[in-house]
């Protein structure tokens, strides 16, 4: 056996292991609440106002396009979820499909989501400052504000500690009560402030008072795209599901349907029941710290305010608390991948749950605490973080349809044209983000490059050269994401004007999507398992 081998069959070994500890506890309605509580999180409390600043009534329509691309990126990755099922997939599949240069950065580039549960425990500060207003101030965490949220990301931290059963349990009870706050508070809100005609009203500048590429614009900047995601948090868990192939494609489509009809409630009552004297300088001039609980003060609707206040710690808190299981999980497989040190892989034999990955996702969220302590400020650039895993998601599962050994069931129909196309439309959401957010974003992500060389493993089957090559189509797709979106008109330099820009990105990311298939099929099937990096999944 050559020194190459051995090494190979005892990092094998020892993910074989740690895999087998996690508890298969999960059923179908507990992967559905985990998925639809995942969505349902702060989004619902600020998204509908940030929306309709930039798109008015027209924000209708990025919700329905939202739905779209997660209808499309579901599909994928519920393929993969139930052919492939294991501890945080969507961070192994990269690896597996496309080698270690991309499972590297799109490993990264999960890690640093896990500033989505900073977004939510910022939101859960901001409306709570309605009653101690020493916690936030001029749409930042206050000094003494920031320490509430470092503790409360421990709690949550502490609550994860424990068995899986526990936190489907728990879990459970949340989601019913974010459900029922969101169904009363649109119900109150149409029953006491309804204004016919708002949608089209010439008065505030019409369906789509500041053009349809606004639309385009709400998606990030409105945070319509981060509120609808985390609906593959069912997916992250399907190691640890009791019947994966038969519970999983009905979780995840569950738990969007269920997510993406609240949103349109919610967006609708807001747009009907913002009362006209706030509409002097149109949808763009309402504002408010904590939307729909002063906007239920405005209309005397005094219970439902105090209603919203309480359910701002619930929902967040509840979606912080999915999403902090949902992190541990991604690290745990980023250090199967070798993208993270095997220190953080250990799970716990009693509890069954990642320990050591629980606590490095502690210290990331502390560290996003600290630049990008506005909730708005952190979706934005956690959108489009969120778009890269799903683009490298689309790759994966059209590389495995070509392989021989691909293990694809085909519970998906129609996936030859779904995974190009839900690549396409990914990119172009990562792109209307606009400048602003992807100068921030995508070199955030190539941050990933210097990982990938430190991290390497001595015993290699490729040399690095091969290594480099078959992943440097997404280093190219990054720098010619950020180029474009330099040039084009969301919020650049306007040198591609509109539509010319988008259709430039479409093309541009099709001729991606082919490169980066090629390249992934021609990776030696075996070549992660025999560095080490894990086993397949069965």
């Amino acid at each position: 056996m050559s020194d190459g081998q051995e090494p190979a069959e005892a990092a094998a070994g020892e993910v074989g292991t740690e895999e087998r500890r996690l508890r298969k506890d999960l059923g179908f309605w507990g992967l559905t609440s985990i998925g639809f509580s995942n969505i349902v999180g702060s989004g619902w409390l600020f998204a509908a106002m940030y929306a309709a600043q930039t798109a008015g009534p027209a924000s209708l329509l990025a919700w329905l396009g939202a739905g779209v691309l997660c209808g499309l990126v579901a599909l994928v990755m519920v393929e993969l979820g139930v052919s492939r099922p294991e501890g945080g997939g969507t961070v192994r599949w990269p690896l597996f499909a496309s080698g270690r240069l991309v499972g590297t950065l799109i490993g990264w580039s999960t890690l640093l989501s896990v500033g989505g549960t900073a977004a939510e425990i910022s939101a859960i500060m901001r409306y709570a400052g309605h009653y101690l207003p020493w916690l936030y101030s001029n749409g930042s965490l206050t000094g003494r504000g920031l320490a509430v949220a470092l503790g409360l990301s421990v709690l949550l931290t502490a609550l994860n500690w424990f068995a899986v059963r526990l936190f489907a349990r728990f879990n459970n009870l949340v989601s019913i009560f974010k459900i029922l706050v969101p169904v009363i508070t649109v119900t109150a809100l149409f029953a006491s402030g309804f204004h016919s005609g708002r949608l089209t009203a010439p008065a505030h500048g019409g369906f789509a008072p500041y053009g349809y590429a606004s639309v385009l614009s709400a998606l990030a900047a409105g945070g319509i795209v981060y509120s609808l995601n985390g609906f593959q948090a069912p997916l992250d868990f399907s190691g640890e599901a009791r019947n994966p192939r038969r519970t999983m494609p009905g979780s995840v489509l569950a738990g969007i349907g269920l997510a993406l009809v609240l949103y349109l409630a919610l967006q609708l009552a807001f747009l009907y029941t913002v009362p006209e004297r706030l509409l002097g300088h149109g949808w763009s001039g309402v504002s408010f710290d904590s939307p729909f609980g002063e906007l239920a003060l405005i209309l005397n609707l005094q219970w439902l305010s105090s209603l919203l206040y309480a359910d701002a710690v619930v929902s967040p808190g509840g979606s912080a608390y999915v999403g902090v299981g949902i992190d541990a999980r991604h690290t745990y497989a980023l250090a199967k991948n070798g993208t993270l040190p095997r220190f953080f892989m250990r799970v716990s034999g009693r509890e069954g749950v990642p320990h050591r990955a629980l606590l490095l996702n502690l210290a990331v969220i502390a560290v996003f605490l600290l630049p990008f302590n506005g909730w708005q400020q952190i979706v934005s650039v956690m959108g489009d973080m969120y778009l890269l895993i799903y683009a490298a998601s689309a790759v994966a599962v059209a590389v495995f349809r070509g392989r021989p050994d691909g293990r694809l069931r085909g519970w998906i129909p129609g996936l030859a044209w779904i995974a190009p196309l839900s690549f396409i439309v990914s990119s172009e959401f990562v792109y209307w983000s606009g400048w602003h957010d992807l100068r921030l974003a995508l070199p955030m992500v190539l941050i990933g490059l210097p990982i990938f060389l430190l991290l390497r493993p001595e015993h290699r089957e490729e040399p690095l050269r091969a290594e480099l090559l078959r992943g440097v189509w997404l280093v190219f797709y990054l720098l010619a994401l950020t180029l474009l979106s330099w040039l084009g008109s969301f919020k650049g330099s306007d040198r591609l004007p509109a539509p010319y820009d988008s259709i430039t990105v479409a093309v541009v990311s099709l001729g991606v999507f082919v490169w980066a298939v090629r390249e992934g099929r021609s990776l030696p099937v075996a070549a992660p398992e025999a560095a080490g990096e894990g086993d397949q999944p069965g």
